[in-house]
């Protein structure tokens, strides 16, 4: 026969996996309620900065001039006059 003391210890580990079991599940719930608002805050953030931006950017792009050429180091379209390098095609700041 099991002893009174090995029995009782038997019926309090699965009390105590439950209550464990309950307070993780009210952890994740509590973690979860107090991220939901943070979250709304941060989408009313961004709906605002959205609202803000409404002018339209149009910009014409025009091909590069024949008067004109594209730095390799800098990668800036100049004109010729800046060219310093007509080797290396480097303009004059970056020679």
């Amino acid at each position: 026969m099991e002893e009174p003391q090995e029995a009782e210890a038997k019926e309090e580990a699965p009390a105590a996996e439950e209550q464990t079991e309950t307070s993780l599940d009210e952890i994740i719930a509590k973690k979860a309620d107090e991220a939901a608002p943070e979250e709304a805050e941060d989408d009313a953030i961004i709906e605002t900065g959205r609202e803000e931006r409404v002018e339209a950017l149009t910009v014409k792009v025009v091909p590069q001039q024949p008067t004109e050429f594209v730095c390799k180091n800098c990668y800036l379209v100049k004109h010729r006059s800046q060219l310093a390098d007509k080797k290396r095609m480097l303009c004059r700041d970056c020679a």
